[in-house]
């Protein structure tokens, strides 16, 4: 049943799906999940610049008050905090001291205080600690380390068009395993396994066009969310690598288009590390132009923590096939 609203024809976001084949009887993909391109699709992606840009966290997880942020990236300590003003300091965080971890330090008036011996920094460079150009976008914090990239820095790092805030839903989720960010990635460009490796989450899945050169570069792919039993919601949604450790899968069509997902591979371990570890970053950013989605905004911080669950479980799944790549590849096993 439908009915007019605003102008617009109403109908329901859910889907009752029919009856349809079970997980052993879908229609196989591992002839269109064709090695050569994954691998061609993954070599243009980790040929883009990224100015030397590493998201290191959630926007909301560095909050103004008395801790720091700290993670570690390529293998560089990285501490981040913020002014009495909200305004992002980040910088090594390894003392220029007595190597203190400045991430266990506490912050005091907008400054960072070292916990060993009262070292101050209030961002600006200070007994050889100089700091790190850093860039919050409204939902992730992006540090800049040209040292651990390598390439020609830029001002700004590549961040993917996104629904605005005040009109969206985010979260972001972390996580990490043992890989290299590539391995991440070409787990992201490889749409085919969604329905096969969690079908608990997707059904019905088909790629209707893959990537042809760095002009047309993206994988469209229609989909259904399953919601519980035969509830779905029917989406078209396109996968794009905006810069090397970056893949956004945006939707396009159906319900909450314009919606993202953004996944991003940041090293922990220095590139060349024996054992190297890789966080997943990924944040979600969901949008609808549904009268009824002012409530989902409303009720956003009851809602993130099962958008981060949500992802958890895939990740849980996805992790373990980028470790699966690593491990193989490491020892000259992987196929192709």
């Amino acid at each position: 049943m439908s009915e007019r609203m605003g102008g617009k024809r109403w109908s329901p976001p859910l889907r009752l799906r029919g009856p349809g084949p079970d997980w052993a009887a879908q229609t196989p993909t591992w002839r269109q999940a064709r090695p050569a391109l994954i691998a061609e699709t993954l070599k243009r992606a980790t040929a883009r610049p990224s100015g030397n840009w590493f998201v290191v966290g959630a926007s909301r997880e560095v909050r103004a008050g008395d801790r720091p942020y700290g993670r570690t990236v390529g293998g560089v300590e990285v501490v981040l905090w913020r002014t009495d003003g909200g305004e992002l300091r980040a910088g090594p965080g390894v003392c220029p001291h007595l190597g203190a971890p400045l991430r266990d330090s506490r912050v005091a008036c907008g400054t960072l205080v070292c916990h060993w011996h009262g070292l101050a920094l209030d961002g600006s460079p200070f007994a050889g600690w100089q700091p790190f150009p850093v860039h919050d976008d409204g939902v992730l914090v992006w540090v800049r380390l040209d040292e651990v990239g390598g390439e020609k820095p830029t001002e700004r790092p590549v961040v993917p068009v996104r629904p605005a805030t005040d009109s969206a839903v985010d979260a972001v989720f972390t996580a990490a395993g043992r890989c290299e960010p590539q391995d991440v990635v070409a787990n992201r460009l490889d749409p085919w396994h969604g329905s096969w490796f969690h079908p608990y989450s997707f059904i019905d899945l088909s790629v209707i066009r893959e990537p042809q050169n760095d002009e047309d570069d993206g994988f469209v792919v229609d989909v259904s969310f399953r919601v519980a039993g035969r509830l779905v919601v029917p989406v078209r949604a396109e996968f794009t690598a905006p810069e090397p450790r970056t893949v956004v899968m945006r939707i396009t069509d159906g319900e909450g288009a314009a919606s993202v997902v953004e996944t991003h591979a940041t090293p922990m371990t220095r590139l060349d590390h024996e054992r190297p570890r890789t966080a997943v970053i990924e944040a979600t950013v969901a949008t609808s132009d549904r009268p009824g989605f002012a409530l989902a905004r409303a009720a956003a911080p009851v809602l993130r923590p099962l958008m981060r669950r949500t992802a958890g479980r895939l990740w849980r799944d996805d992790l373990a096939y980028a470790e699966r790549r690593w491990a193989l590849r490491s020892t000259g096993r992987f196929p192709g």
